[in-house]
């Protein structure tokens, strides 16, 4: 983990400006009912308006809270979505939330996309927690997570810094005018 400051990390407020100069549109929708906090980040593309990527979670108030369930990023030349999609998550939890670590599943519905998916949160910072298989102890687990696979871990300012990181690569890498 970096030993970088979280005054050094990108604020939600500037990953939306940045997101807004590249044509981007980046929204949250956060409720909190009965004490936690359910998260819908998407990124749309303005005109014509179309939902490029989102993500759900929600975050119980403690310092292990944050939980990631579902993300999805569509359509063509949408290379950086996932990334600011990733920042945006990690930048409203540690400014809202105590939360500092986050949970999701790489699912394993297919081996294939299975080990795609752990590579690809490995190099999030997430690390392996233990897997959910079809045991008696892991019903309640796979209730939660909705199937079988891989829990893994995260600390939320090194996701932010990394998703951030390729956020900034990715879009370094395209022409001004041509959004991500």
């Amino acid at each position: 983990m970096s030993a970088e400051p979280l005054a050094a990390l990108p604020t939600l407020a500037a990953l939306e400006a940045e997101a807004r100069r590249r044509g981007l549109l980046l929204r949250l929708q956060v409720r909190r009912p009965l004490g936690l906090w359910t998260l819908r980040v998407g990124v749309a593309r303005p005109q014509p308006l179309a939902l490029l990527g989102e993500l759900k979670g929600w975050a119980l108030p403690s310092a292990a809270g944050l939980r990631l369930d579902t993300m999805r990023v569509q359509g063509e030349r949408t290379a950086a979505v996932g990334a600011l999609i990733w920042a945006a998550t990690f930048a409203w939890t540690l400014e809202a939330t105590p939360c500092r670590r986050a949970r999701l599943l790489a699912i394993r519905d297919d081996e294939f996309q299975h080990r795609r998916l752990v590579r690809y949160f490995r190099q999030l910072g997430f690390s392996p927690l233990r897997e959910l298989g079809g045991g008696v102890l892991d019903l309640a687990p796979r209730l939660l997570w909705g199937g079988a696979g891989l829990l893994m871990e995260g600390d939320c300012a090194e996701g932010l810094r990394r998703s951030a990181r390729r956020w900034q690569a990715v879009t370094a890498d395209l022409c001004s005018t041509d959004p991500v």
